[in-house]
């Protein structure tokens, strides 16, 4: 009588220790594995999309400021050049594609804004500005953000109230109030220009309109609201930076 059995050898599947890699078999056949180029693909795939979801976003710094930044501003026209302040008074102009500094001013007494001062330099297109300014405003309150027109030669500030000044001028030529302690961010509308947006310390979120002479709408949020920035496409969808983390 013949009995078949199946034989192993141990060497062949058995690990002489528990860190070695386990043995697996496998039949390298391509016949037995039709869909082995498409599985490749799409693991190849997967892994470049999570390499560019888990990559770093971080591409430089921009090193000299001796104090904390408070303010940062992009130049309208030049894609180049960025403008910062810090809470010592110095603006320092910065040019992006070299990631250098241009040039440094000492713009104010302490923190910017805090001095109560509105100060107008002349900058060239190449980032140079004039030592001296060309006009210095003595305001009554403290000013927490400034905004400036796209078109016209006016701009907007806010601190106890929004105010809207002309160049020309050391006097507002209009204020809007709403019973608010104090706003921190105002914006232009790119589109509608005499649109403004501004965010205030009650949680509100006010519009205003500048050939008006009351502010237009006041939304209030659960959380105060940290800046605005309006949409350039479209001129009635603007985002802010909200404190529930959205």
């Amino acid at each position: 009588m013949k009995i078949k059995v199946l034989s192993r050898n141990p060497d062949d599947y058995l690990r002489e220790t528990k860190r070695d890699i386990q043995k697996v078999p496998r039949n390298y056949d391509p016949a037995l594995h039709p869909f082995e180029a498409p599985r490749e693909y799409v693991r190849a795939l997967n892994a470049t999309k999570l390499e560019r979801v888990f990559a770093k976003p971080f591409l430089g710094a921009l090193d000299g400021h001796r104090d904390g930044v408070r303010s940062l501003c992009k130049h309208p026209t030049a894609l180049s050049l960025l403008l910062s302040g810090a809470c010592d008074g110095e603006v320092k102009v910065w040019s992006l594609a070299k990631r250098s500094c241009l040039q440094t001013i000492q713009a104010h007494e302490g923190m910017v804004g805090n001095d109560k001062t509105i100060k107008q330099w002349s900058l060239s297109e190449c980032g140079q500005i004039e030592e001296e300014p060309q006009s210095t405003i003595l305001g009554k309150t403290i000013f927490t953000s400034i905004d400036h027109h796209w078109s016209e030669n006016k701009y907007a500030t806010c601190g106890q109230q929004l105010d809207i000044w002309d160049e020309d001028r050391t006097e507002p030529v209009r204020s809007f109030t709403w019973g608010v302690d104090s706003l921190h961010a105002v914006k232009f509308n790119p589109i509608e220009t005499n649109i403004v947006g501004s965010c205030a310390s009650d949680r509100s979120i006010i519009l205003y309109d500048m050939r008006g002479a009351a502010p237009l709408r006041k939304v209030i949020l659960k959380l105060r609201s940290n800046t605005i920035a309006w949409n350039p496409m479209e001129a009635f969808i603007f985002t802010v930076a909200n404190e529930d983390y959205k």
